[in-house]
């Protein structure tokens, strides 16, 4: 095989998954269903944009967000989804906040990244 050729391929080969969108694969799905399960059961309340809403509301909320990045690709981990959609509002780019009973207020990425220690046993 000429080198040109082989570089071709490289190259091709290279570009081609950047261009797809794969799904999470299934434990990536357990993680955020679990990261979303944990928000609805833990009986705290979320703030996002100054409003503060019960656990069922941000939940229903960061679904509309993870199904939107879904479309796109842009949620195949726990992490991503952490990231991109359960830490801060994609309009004002504040962080989004979480108030759990007998516990200081503090912003949702350390929440959701200490819950998802808990689902992976750590």
């Amino acid at each position: 095989m000429t080198r040109g050729i082989l570089l071709a391929m490289l190259l091709g080969v290279a570009v081609v998954p950047s261009t797809l969108h794969a799904a999470p694969g299934a434990a990536a799905r357990a993680e955020i269903g679990g990261l979303m399960q944990a928000l609805e059961d833990s009986g705290c309340r979320f703030q996002r944009n100054g409003s503060w809403h019960d656990a069922a509301e941000a939940r229903s909320h960061l679904q509309r967000k993870y199904d939107y990045l879904l479309k796109r690709g842009l949620a195949d981990s726990a992490e991503q989804f952490i990231e991109r959609a359960a830490s801060r509002s994609s309009i004002s780019g504040k962080p989004y906040r979480v108030a759990c009973p007998g516990r200081a207020e503090q912003d949702a990425a350390p929440w959701f990244r200490q819950q998802l220690l808990r689902l992976r046993g750590g």
